[in-house]
């Protein structure tokens, strides 16, 4: 005679099936990160798709002022080509790799020399020195600009009425051949302060026990600098340098205003002035989309090459 068997398998796929409920620790940073993520969502990458849609789009308007209707169709890569083709476009892009070749190791360099100097251990008052140099990057673009346009503008200018009143010298800031290097001067002076603090971070975060031993073994300031702090803030120095690559490509404000000033910038001088132009002075919004891809697509290519560069010379 068999005896019957007791099974639990019904329980506990009752159980199983009960779903739990997910735990307050595990919620709350989603919570927290939420309005984050809804702002990053609508002015990043909503703006991105926008932009991407209109650029291969092609909007036709009837009648003068498109009152008897407007039209969108796909148009492939027809706005990415009139983008191209726009002589003064390309050159605004030219323009800039010049101004960022130039003047992106000036100012990585002096940013350098100054986060070493002031977390050098002879350095006095380094507290306020930091506070000074970083003082310009709270200064707005706008008015940066102002200000160093009286410095440029002749009569106004001491630096030019002096050098003409004194030496005979005759100093166009304004020029053809000198205004890009006038607008890199204020950019200089705006971000070198910027990209100190990041590289005295990264001095900061050097044990201080590297520097016991290095002193020990009887090395110099000078050595302490070459063998130890500048191989071990490289990353700063990529990350600052990478910023300020993509910064180059997105000039905009310094231009626009020492346009009034100087008749040699036009409204297509840099990458960015040529697409605000296009769209709100020819009305014609989805070339000034394709060509702020293509912006954004050469700041990419130009950002990860020279981190491919930084990677490999670094094995």
């Amino acid at each position: 005679m068999s005896t019957p068997t007791t099974t639990t398998a019904a329980p506990d796929v009752a159980r199983s099936t009960v779903r739990r409920r997910p735990s307050p620790t595990a919620v709350a940073p989603w919570i927290l990160v939420t309005p984050f993520l809804l702002l990053f969502l609508f002015t990043f990458v909503l703006p991105i798709l926008m932009a991407l849609g209109q650029s291969f789009t092609l909007v036709e308007r009837e009648g003068l002022f498109g009152e008897e209707g407007v039209t969108s169709t796909f148009a492939w890569f027809e706005n990415y080509r009139l983008a191209l083709a726009d002589g003064q476009f390309i050159a605004s892009i030219g323009r800039m790799l010049l101004f960022g070749v130039v003047q992106v190791p000036i100012m990585i360099t002096l940013a350098t020399v100054l986060a070493l100097l002031l977390e050098s251990a002879s350095a006095r008052w380094p507290g306020f020195f930091r506070a000074a140099y970083f003082m310009p990057y709270g200064v707005p673009g706008v008015l940066a600009t102002i200000l160093w346009s009286f410095l440029y503008v002749p009569g106004l200018s001491p630096i030019v009425d002096t050098a003409h009143a004194w030496f005979g010298l005759e100093i166009d800031f304004l020029g053809a051949g000198t205004v890009l290097w006038s607008i890199a001067n204020i950019v200089t002076w705006t971000y070198t302060g910027y990209n100190m603090l990041i590289i005295i971070a990264q001095l900061k975060a050097i044990p201080p026990e590297l520097y016991e031993a290095a002193r020990v073994d009887g090395a110099g300031p000078a050595r302490l600098a070459f063998s130890i702090q500048l191989p071990l803030i490289r990353p700063a120095l990529v990350l600052t340098t990478v910023f300020s690559i993509i910064g180059t490509l997105q000039l905009f404000a310094e231009p626009q205003l020492l346009a009034q000033v100087a008749p040699t910038i036009d409204s297509q001088y840099t990458p960015n002035l040529s697409a605000y132009t296009t769209a709100f002075a020819y009305n014609d919004y989805t070339v000034a989309a394709a060509q702020a891809v293509l912006i954004a697509l050469v700041a990419f290519v130009l950002s990860f090459a020279f981190l491919r560069l930084t990677n490999r010379s670094s094995r």
